[in-house]
């Protein structure tokens, strides 16, 4: 049963802050949650253009009664600033999509992009042990899923970017926490069949918002393929369509945010991950 959401001035307040934001539904999801569970608190939608960021971290810790932030595309990278420790999967990578204000003051942040995409697929019953994977997007929520992905044994990993700095920085950062995992470069032309890539993720913003197109060139998609998409539009981006007309088993973003829920939760209230 859904609980009427009750807005007063005793409400905390929780934030997503994105630039774009309009695509967000996190907002109407958690207050609808606080509601139900009866904490006093709303998500608010905050759209931050580039130029006001260098204002944003003393107008955040200003505002009294703001407890926590979510963060999207694209400031993952950028709020990391803001935070005076981080959780495990945050200080590996380098990103944070969830900060909550800390008891002595500042900002505690960790990153649950890649345990939300892992918990989704498992709940969509997709195995990931032994999977060889090629994945576009080496930013915020492909950092988080590259090193969930390594936690979760794959058996390896191919990584394409724009930026290849990044992803040198990322493959390092990743093998320094799991030196024996198989992940690297990969170019953005196909990749040779002798891969044997069997799982496709796109954690890149193509398809963002509705917008056309798949993020790079993919192997042929069949049944014994696993999809990976973590934008979510009402009718499917073009990648998750591609899938579901060759039989290939496939998780969105839709997926990927709900994985994440309870464990972003138990960050904002019950603090199960520590602050270093």
């Amino acid at each position: 049963m859904k609980h009427n959401i009750e807005i007063d001035g005793a409400t905390r307040l929780y934030v997503i802050i994105g630039d774009p934001i309009v695509q967000a539904k996190s907002p109407s999801v958690y207050s609808q949650l606080f509601a139900d569970r009866g904490i006093p608190a709303v998500m608010l939608p905050l759209h931050i253009h580039p130029e006001g960021m260098d204002q944003l971290g003393p107008w955040l810790e200003s505002i009294q009664n703001l407890d926590g932030i979510l963060v999207t595309a694209p400031y993952k990278n950028s709020l990391l600033t803001l935070c005076g420790s981080l959780g495990p999967a945050a200080e590996c990578v380098g990103a944070v999509n969830a900060l909550r204000r800390k008891s002595g003051g500042g900002w505690h942040g960790d990153l649950f992009d890649g345990a939300g995409f892992v918990a989704g697929t498992r709940q969509r019953g997709i195995e990931l042990r032994g999977r060889r994977v090629l994945q576009f997007g080496a930013g915020g929520a492909g950092s988080a899923i590259a090193y969930e992905l390594a936690a979760a044994g794959v058996a390896s990993l191919r990584l394409v970017d724009p930026n290849p700095e990044k992803v040198k920085q990322l493959c390092a950062a990743i093998q320094g926490r799991f030196p024996k995992f198989d992940i690297s470069q990969a170019s953005q032309v196909a990749l040779p069949a002798s891969e044997n890539i069997n799982m496709v993720i796109n954690s890149s913003t193509v398809g963002m918002g509705g917008a056309k197109g798949i993020p790079g060139a993919i192997p042929p998609l069949n049944t014994e393929m696993v999809v990976g998409e973590v934008n979510v539009t009402e009718h499917g981006t073009d990648l998750v369509r591609l899938a579901i007309e060759a039989g290939a088993t496939w998780t969105d973003g839709a997926h990927m945010h709900a994985g994440q829920i309870d464990q972003i939760l138990a960050f904002f209230f019950n603090r199960m991950t520590p602050e270093r």
